[in-house]
């Protein structure tokens, strides 16, 4: 049984796949698929299927940030935002449920600890992760009759290049590490949480 994850080429879409694959588990990696686009993400994960069925479950790691004031940054990018983070799961999980198994899928999506209170210069940002949040408690009320899990982690900062390269002042060890991270996906795609859907889970560090 495989588990797709999306956004399989960044920091933390890797540590997925590693911490999947030593968790035994067959991982089928999406990258360079638009996944906004509904017709690219339906095409990408039917083709998956085909080949890696049955499919046991999703991470919607794909997924974008952007640092902009409200009354000075640009109304773009918050089409940006909802699209890069809100369409690419919702559009993952509408081409992957079908070929969830009752009873044993499971879907994590990556939301943000920023959704429950927006700081300066994250309004944009924190409202598509807030589309998040509502898009797993919806979706997890939508299958309960299947018995297929629909959760969220909700990270503070994680610590990648990429963010140690844009606040290079930062209190590094504070930060949620990809294992870290990892390590609670996997978890929630396994049977031990098999009572827990509709979940958001912090997963803060030491933040």
């Amino acid at each position: 049984m495989s588990i797709i994850v999306t956004g399989a080429s960044g920091a933390l879409g890797q540590d997925v796949c590693k911490v999947l694959i030593e968790n035994g588990l067959e991982v089928a990696p999406i990258r360079g698929v638009d996944l906004a686009d509904e017709d690219q993400a339906q095409k990408a994960i039917s083709e998956i299927a085909e080949s890696n069925s049955p499919i046991q479950g999703l991470v919607n790691v794909a997924g974008g940030f952007a640092w902009e004031t409200i009354m000075d940054g640009d109304m773009s990018t918050w089409d940006r935002m909802w699209a890069m983070n809100v369409k690419t799961a919702l559009n993952a999980c509408r081409a992957t449920v079908p070929f969830l198994e009752a009873g044993h899928g499971s879907i994590v999506n990556i939301g943000s600890a920023a959704a429950a209170q927006a700081e300066f210069g994250k309004g944009a940002y924190a409202a598509a992760k807030s589309g998040v949040a509502r898009l797993t408690e919806s979706l997890a009320e939508e299958l309960k009759p299947q018995a297929i899990r629909v959760n969220a982690v909700l990270p503070s900062i994680i610590d990648t290049p990429a963010n140690r390269s844009d606040m290079p002042d930062a209190d590094f060890d504070s930060w949620v590490t990809t294992r870290e991270l990892a390590d609670v996906i996997a978890f929630l795609l396994s049977d031990k949480a098999s009572g827990i859907t509709g979940a958001l889970i912090p997963v803060t560090g030491r933040v």
